[in-house]
């Protein structure tokens, strides 16, 4: 957890310089699959997300909070965040890196941590920035995966060995007659490695789209404040096991 706290304070100190900003507060509701155990509980998520941009790139994290109706071990109450800020190499050089669809590209560094389980993981690598109408964003991000458990001497999950992911992000506004509508989310890939028992960890390819309807604009509210939807979690080979997760969930988002 000292290691997501030191990331938030440089995300602070990035945005305070920020050119735009946006901190949400997300809850999900739905039954989510223990993967150790095939079973399911009914779990809330509270989720504190932000996302800015500064002179010369671009910061996101997000921290859960998650907490299920079984006592067993696994999501009772854990919390689990990431972290990611990105230099832009348009920005740091004053040159336009373009080419087709692909309007720029970053160095990006993240942080992954899990509190129960006891993990951290740094994900290095290259964030692309991609130009597809009509979206407001689209991006990939190619990093490595790299493992600094403290393992089962810690009282954690096994420490493995070093892996690579690939992830995609969007966002896509859209009107439905005098209703506004989003649909955003990402979906990864994370390739196999082995735990410290010598046990394979599956590859796994995770996706969380979210459909959300403005209802603080159809209330004439301000716009973009209330958000009201629907996520679904689709995660094959959930944490590494051969266990496969369709789960959706009620959203509401609070943008203050």
């Amino acid at each position: 957890m000292k290691k997501l706290i030191t990331c938030c304070v440089f995300i602070s100190a990035n945005a305070s310089a920020a050119t735009w900003s946006q901190t949400q507060l997300h809850f999900n509701q739905g039954d989510f699959l223990n993967p150790l155990t095939n079973e399911k509980s009914s779990t809330q998520v509270a989720t504190l997300q932000h996302s800015s941009s500064y002179q010369l790139g671009d910061n996101f994290f997000f921290v859960d909070f998650i907490k299920d109706n079984h006592t067993d071990g696994y999501q009772d109450n854990e919390y689990y965040g990431e972290f990611y800020s990105s230099i832009s190499f348009s920005k740091a050089t004053s040159k336009h890196i373009s080419f087709g669809a692909l309007k720029d590209v970053g160095a990006v560094i993240g942080v992954n941590a899990a509190g129960d389980a006891n993990v951290v993981k740094y994900l290095p690598g290259i964030k692309l920035y991609w130009d597809v109408p009509g979206f407001a964003f689209f991006n990939t991000l190619i990093t490595g995966y790299l493992d600094d458990n403290g393992g089962l001497i810690s009282g954690g999950a096994p420490a493995e060995s070093d892996s690579w992911m690939i992830d995609t992000a969007w966002g896509l506004p859209f009107n439905i007659g005098n209703q506004r509508f989003n649909f955003t989310g990402h979906i990864e890939y994370i390739d196999g490695r082995q735990n410290e028992l010598g046990k394979e960890v599956n590859s796994w390819v995770l996706a969380q789209p979210i459909l959300q309807w403005d209802l603080g604009h159809a209330l004439e509210f301000e716009e973009n404040t209330l958000l009201l939807g629907v996520k679904w979690q689709v995660w094959h080979n959930k944490l590494g096991t051969d266990n496969n997760e369709s789960a959706p969930q009620l959203h509401v988002a609070w943008t203050f």
